[in-house]
């Protein structure tokens, strides 16, 4: 997968990066100081990395475990995330990703225990139950063949169940999940999309018929599961596809299976759109119907609550109100 890895000099001899260096044993390894030295350097060609991304072996400092926005939550008035890598490698056409970084590099960085230190200070300092998301600058499963993330942090979480743990993918790689008990405070939530979407903007990720079976079977064997019908995106049909997404999805998973359900509504920064707009000036995803606000670009207000309201309704359908997140957006205040 990888034919070239760059390394800072001071995690060569992590256990984390020996066992990555064994792993791809062909590949070319480049040390550096600090991995911004290739990450953010200028004049990358994203596009064409994206094709052929090489990893990033680094140590992560500063603060790990952040404040998410505001309106990012599933119930509790404490919400962090943390990010143990950058960038996806799956690669939908609406991601702010694509906008965010000049590299499509995947960096992953190997310093786990240290999250797990600034992780446990947090939920001593938190005064309800608080929630870790990961998943914001990467999938968390894609992947877990190499990085033995999610292994690494269920042990962690399995011993304080008095913090929740999200995992946010589109992957199917759910193995490291169904080989252990379900854990009560692990929510895995999937990400979803019409069918149509999927196969337009959401390439390299599995079909949108294969998360369905994998967070079935998820379910089935006791984990909680999340469903996250976030971006919302205009497109043809765009009612009569929603509607089969959700009798598709809960023909799979019943309320009673759930932990959460969420939606959200398509929106960049405005400079990230500009870039990524940039980035794919034929991509039809950015052609109409968007509106610039508050530094954001969304879908136009009577739009964005049209998409809304009818995805609402129809999702009130299935499940009761108390598990039902939607997301705030500058175009829409839900």
């Amino acid at each position: 997968m990888f034919d070239l890895i760059y390394a800072e000099e001071e995690v060569l001899d992590h256990p984390r990066t020996q066992s990555i260096r064994a792993r791809f044993a062909d590949a070319q390894l480049v040390p550096c100081k600090r991995y911004g030295e290739v990450f953010n350097r200028s004049a990358q060609n994203f596009r064409l990395q994206k094709q052929r991304p090489a990893l990033v072996l680094a140590h992560k400092s500063g603060h790990l475990a952040l404040p998410t926005p505001p309106g990012y939550g599933i119930g509790s008035q404490s919400n962090y995330y943390f990010s143990h890598m950058l960038n996806c490698l799956y690669d939908c056409r609406y991601c702010f990703l694509q906008g965010m970084y000049r590299s499509a590099y995947m960096v992953l960085f190997v310093n786990y225990e240290d999250f797990q230190e600034e992780i446990d200070a947090r939920i001593a300092a938190s005064a309800d139950t608080p929630y870790f998301f990961s998943g914001y600058d990467c999938d968390s499963l894609a992947l877990e063949g190499i990085t033995d993330f999610t292994s690494y942090f269920l042990d962690f979480f399995a011993e304080r169940p008095d913090a929740f743990f999200e995992l946010r993918t589109k992957s199917i790689r759910t193995r490291s999940l169904l080989q252990r008990k379900a854990l009560k405070n692990c929510v895995v939530a999937f990400s979803l999309s019409p069918d149509p979407i999927a196969k337009a903007l959401e390439h390299g990720a599995p079909p949108v018929a294969r998360r369905l079976e994998a967070l079935a079977e998820l379910a089935a064997r006791g984990w909680p599961i999340g469903l996250r019908f976030d971006p919302l995106i205009y497109h043809r049909n765009w009612r009569a596809n929603y509607r089969e997404l959700f009798a598709q999805t809960f023909a799979r998973v019943s309320s009673a299976q759930l932990h959460s359900v969420s939606l959200g509504q398509f929106r960049l920064p405005t400079a990230m759109y500009k870039r990524m707009h940039h980035l794919y000036p034929e991509e039809k995803l950015f052609a109409w119907g968007l509106a610039e606000r508050e530094g954001q670009v969304s879908y136009r207000s009577e739009l964005a609550a049209e998409i809304h309201a009818f995805c609402t309704e129809e999702l009130l359908q299935y499940i009761e109100q108390n598990i039902f997140f939607p997301c705030p957006s500058t175009t829409l205040q839900a």
